[in-house]
């Protein structure tokens, strides 16, 4: 009963910090930012968040690493080459029977949690809740001087910075 009640309270604590993907540095197989020098001036850059990430938060700070990267490198501007958002779905299930009761998760590669016994057979009720987690992933060139007006695939880096700054989260600015 005493580790029934402190597995509770370290879950209930672990879920209170859960929020979403802030704009950080991904850690190996983490979420956030990361990217990949392709040539000189190209980069692949990729933000993956986390299943309480909206897809357009993912789509701003994607624009918003490529933008630093272009500054931080001695460029003005970007051309993005490829773009693509993905997403990513697995399935939650709630399971209530006579046998067991528990959330259960389906996707790739397989069951999270190892199936449970159910002696009585299938009677009770059952839930399933998709969870979908956003990757954004662009190529990018980057380049010195401002590329033509209408070209829809090029930014003025500053101004990424300047628009899409003031919806970006860091992760000291999360609340608890």
């Amino acid at each position: 009963m005493n580790r029934f009640v402190v597995v509770i309270a370290l879950v209930s604590l672990l879920s209170a910090c859960v929020g979403a993907t802030p704009y950080q540095a991904a850690p190996p197989r983490g979420f956030g930012y990361s990217e990949e020098r392709l040539d000189q001036n190209k980069f692949r850059v990729t933000f993956r968040g986390n299943s309480l990430t909206k897809r357009e938060t993912v789509e701003d700070y994607l624009l918003y690493r490529a933008a630093e990267l272009t500054l931080q490198n001695g460029y003005s501007h970007f051309l993005v080459t490829g773009r693509d958002t993905e997403a990513k779905t697995r399935y939650r299930y709630w399971i209530d029977s006579y046998g067991g009761r528990g959330w259960f998760y389906h996707g790739f590669p397989g069951w999270y949690r190892r199936p449970w016994y159910d002696p009585w057979g299938p009677w009770g009720s059952y839930d399933a809740q998709p969870v979908t987690n956003y990757i954004a992933t662009a190529e990018i060139i980057l380049v010195k001087t401002p590329v033509q007006d209408g070209e829809a695939r090029a930014f003025d880096a500053q101004q990424v910075l300047v628009q899409v700054g003031p919806r970006v989260v860091r992760p000291e600015q999360v609340p608890n």
